[in-house]
């Protein structure tokens, strides 16, 4: 039996059965898309980004859930594409990276950016700033950066008025960006709903309507074009703040139980 789901439907749809979040990709797959974060969603998180334990047949029920969707299956995350593949080698996925200011396609192709010199050099100056900061993680994600915070929540306004700072640095072409316990400097230019809506314009994507599940601030956008195409929005956990998502699922694990579920025969 699938755990519950804890649904915050719309008006329309006022509630939800137990279990049945991810029925449509059992019932209609031809016609959605799955779209997925990965930290906080498929894993559970963990105190340092290198601290999470990916499970061991979690790549092949993906493989699985993206055979039954004839390839409609995504990866939407902050982390950069070369770290994420990692996570589930050898399976290769379409995957938008850096909340997508990088993207690989169904066909392969890529689309990624580089980090300017200038840019490589604010991302030294912040170690240095918070060096002797005990438990603030500076994580170099190429053409971002992230300030982790989760092991020292005391030195969080500090370390906001640094990362204000360097964004100031940094120029136009970059954007603030928060998250649970993280505040990151990345391209402007990216987003996880310009993700989806880029992925949606192409085969296997094109014709189908969005789910997208996340458990973040950082997956909102995505969030809000999954709701305004028809789609289905899907937060992991309970929010602290205001969310567009419709439908809550109360765990990753429980997002991992629907999955395999789906991937059996």
């Amino acid at each position: 039996m699938l755990p519950t789901d804890t649904s915050r439907e719309a008006e329309a749809d006022a509630s939800q059965p137990d279990g049945q979040a991810l029925d449509l990709l059992r019932t209609d797959p031809h016609g959605h898309a799955l779209f997925l974060d990965i930290d906080g969603t498929l894993i559970d998180l963990a105190e340092t980004p290198e601290g999470i334990v990916v499970p061991p047949d979690l790549a092949d029920h993906l493989r699985a859930v993206s055979q039954r969707l004839e390839g409609a299956l995504a990866l939407v995350t902050g982390r950069a594409l070369v770290y994420a593949d990692q996570l589930f080698q050898p399976l290769t996925l379409p995957i938008a990276g850096l909340h997508g200011a990088e993207r690989r396609r169904a066909n392969g192709s890529v689309d990624s950016v580089s980090a300017d010199p200038a840019f490589g050099a604010l991302k030294r100056s912040l170690e240095r700033v918070t060096a002797d900061w005990k438990g603030i993680l500076i994580e170099d994600k190429g053409a971002a950066v992230a300030a982790h915070y989760r092991q020292a929540p005391e030195w969080q306004a500090a370390l906001e008025a640094v990362m204000h700072s360097a964004l100031e640095e940094a120029g136009p072409d970059y954007a603030l960006q928060r998250g649970k316990m993280v505040i990151e400097i990345r391209p402007a230019r990216a987003s996880k709903g310009a993700a989806v809506r880029a992925f949606l314009s192409e085969p296997p994507f094109a014709g189908r309507k969005p789910i997208a599940i996340g458990d973040d601030l950082t997956d909102e956008a995505m969030f809000k074009v999954a709701n305004e195409l028809g789609g289905r929005s899907i937060r992991i956990g309970e929010p602290a703040d205001e969310t567009a998502a419709k439908t809550i699922i109360p765990s990753a694990g429980a997002l991992r139980a629907m999955l395999k579920s789906l991937a059996g025969p």
